[in-house]
């Protein structure tokens, strides 16, 4: 099924634990590398630094230029990359930011089920998703050479719901993103979309992986 240009394939909307939350992801078509929204913050890595986030662990992330032993650089991708956990595996990174947005999104590279970003409000967790939730056409199988595992993600948060950090999770080998997107945006209405996975309803909030 073919969907307008601004989404590719699919969308799912999941509720929070909160009955008034909700986060609906998107997944943009294979070589959209950066947000296609407008007014937001950019945060691309090719300087070195996390930009305009503060490191909130400390640095349990590393930057690279190219691929590394455990870290493949997203597929497309020819600059800078941020790869979660430093060292190579099995922990998190989290990233502050200076105020509350209802968007965020990211170049996701070889997705795989390990890989997860949790949201938090205040310090309460307000969304979590896993690789494996975002399926199809996202494919959380590793393939570090094909956009059907490295795709622009977006999460937003509709009803009024923000966030104020992010927390990127591997617990296998790296977690790898580039050109991170934050804002306030207009959040698309459910109604215009190819909603999927409507029975996952909750399920993003309540797994863990061990």
């Amino acid at each position: 099924m073919r969907m307008k240009p601004l989404m590719s394939a699919c969308a799912i909307a999941l509720a929070a634990s909160n009955a008034n939350a909700g986060l609906m992801v998107t997944v943009e078509a294979g070589g959209q590398l950066t947000s296609t929204q407008t007014g937001v913050t950019e945060v691309n890595f090719n300087d070195g630094t996390i930009g305009s986030y503060t490191d909130g662990t400390p640095s349990q992330y590393s930057i690279f230029s190219q691929s590394q032993s455990g870290s493949a650089q997203p597929y497309g991708i020819d600059s800078k990359f941020l790869s979660v956990p430093n060292p190579k595996r099995n922990g998190s990174a989290s990233f502050e930011l200076d105020g509350e947005y209802n968007y965020f999104g990211l170049y996701w590279g070889s997705v795989d089920t390990y890989n997860g970003i949790e949201f938090f409000l205040n310090g309460a967790s307000v969304g979590e998703i896993w690789g494996g939730d975002v399926e199809p056409p996202l494919l959380a199988d590793g393939n570090q050479g094909s956009y059907t595992s490295n795709r622009y993600v977006n999460f937003f948060f509709n009803g009024g719901d923000t966030f104020d950090s992010i927390t990127l999770t591997s617990n296998g080998f790296a977690f790898e993103s580039d050109n991170h997107a934050y804002g306030n945006v207009s959040v698309p209405e459910p109604g215009s979309l190819a909603l999927l996975g409507l029975g996952l309803a909750g399920l993003a909030y309540s797994r863990r992986k061990s």
